[in-house]
Formats: C-alpha cells, structure tokens, sequence
C-alpha cells in the first residue's frame, strides 16, 4: 500500500511542502484535489456531510476518517464519543497530532472492538470502501455486527449514471461487464508511483437493494447538488 492519500495528509499537518493530489477514474480525466480541502471545519463541508455530523448521536465509529475532520468536530463542537478508523498510517499519526482521542490503524474488516456503536459514518462516499458491489455484502454485513441495536449507519455515495453518455430515447450507455458504479480510482502525489484500487459509487436504490439483503433498513436523508446522497441504515 502506497498511501499516497496519507502521506499528502501528513505533509499538509507537518507542513512538509505538501503538494496538490492528482485523481482520475476509469471514466473521468485527472482533476487536482487541495489536500487542505481534507482539513476543513464544519462550516465549509458540504451539506450532507453537516447533516450526517447533525444526526451522529452516541457512541460514534468513524470508518475511513482519513484526516479526521468528521471526527474532531464530533469530539470537539458536540463532546461525543468517538473512535476514528483509517488503513493509513499516516492519515492516523495526523488525527492524532490534530488532538483526536482514539484513532486507530485498521481495516473495518478486521475491527472486532468489544463494545458496539450507535452511530457509524462512512462520508465523503462511504460506499468506495466496498470496492465492488458483490462485495458490498460482506461489508454490510460487519457494519451491522458493530451496530447496536437501535444504532444508524449514515452513508453517502453517488448516483454516477450522468457521467455516461445518453442515447436518442434518453437511456445512457453503461458498461454491461459489470455495475456502473465500479471504478478504478488511481492517485497521484509527487511524482511517486501512481497507486490505484477499487471503488464504488452506488445510486440510492442499489444501496437499498443491498441494505435489504443484508437486513438493515434504508432510508433516504437528504441529497446534494450533484446526484449525491446522504442514507441512514438501520436493522430491520
């Protein structure tokens, strides 16, 4: 694992000449991504991201937490519990030297903590960690096991159906190998070896369709500007 995503979080912490992020997709062009934009305050996120830190209640699991945003304004502006989970190393020694409380080196997999959660967030489209939609499942199905029984999940993701193009009836031209969702996201930071892996975008039915499957309930919260979603899973 490169981690490149972590090592461009702590330059920007250590203020060690960090540098923009370069991002494509399997179906998008690069695109330069301010690592600062990882750092912002509450009040410049999005609005869905402001709504799921609204709804978090309780004892809250931070899944992916990358430079610990979400988290420290749960800590910090609410007084709540948190516990923040990245694979990143560096992405984790950063939440730490920002002042969260419990940040922990992990794959949400692998995370068997003895005590369940009443709320966990997967923002800044928490559907990519599932990598591909046949593995949605098995992922549902352990953020499930971490909830408590009158827990929420609260998940955002993407409806990337607008990226493809349209046909004269209106229908667009999706790939017929695999869901449309699935891409292959590729980082670039510093002249440093491109690092690429999976990545799921899931429009708002898919996501519900899994849910079901799985036994959480699923609910629409809020949507964004741009096809993007905010969803509060809850068991059945």
């Amino acid at each position: 694992m490169l981690d490149l995503f972590g090592k461009a979080i702590l330059d920007y912490q250590t203020q060690n000449a960090p540098e923009a992020l370069i991002t494509f997709t399997s179906i998008s062009d690069e695109d330069e991504m301010d690592v600062a934009y990882l750092f912002r305050p509450y009040d410049l996120m999005p609005k869905i991201e402001q709504k799921a830190l609204q709804l978090s209640y309780g004892k809250i699991l931070d899944v992916g937490c990358g430079a610990g945003s979400h988290a420290l304004s749960l800590q910090n502006d609410r007084k709540l519990d948190v516990t923040a989970i990245d694979l990143s190393t560096n992405a984790i020694e950063t939440c730490r030297l920002r002042g969260l409380s419990n940040a922990i080196v992990t794959d949400v997999l692998a995370f068997n903590p003895a005590e369940q959660f009443d709320t966990i967030l997967l923002l800044m489209n928490g559907t990519g960690i599932f990598e591909t939609l046949v593995k949605s499942a098995l992922y549902l199905q352990h953020l499930k096991s971490l909830l408590a029984p009158n827990g929420q999940i609260l998940i955002d993701s993407s409806d990337l159906i607008y990226m493809y193009d349209a046909d004269e009836d209106g229908g667009a031209w999706i790939p017929s190998a695999h869901y449309y969702g699935e891409l292959t996201f590729t980082v670039r930071y510093k002249g440093q070896t491109d690092e690429t892996f999976p990545w799921l975008y899931m429009d708002y039915n898919t996501l519900q369709n899994a849910a079901v499957a799985n036994g959480l309930h699923c609910e629409l919260i809020t949507e964004g500007d741009h096809f993007d979603y905010l969803a509060k899973l809850t068991h059945l």
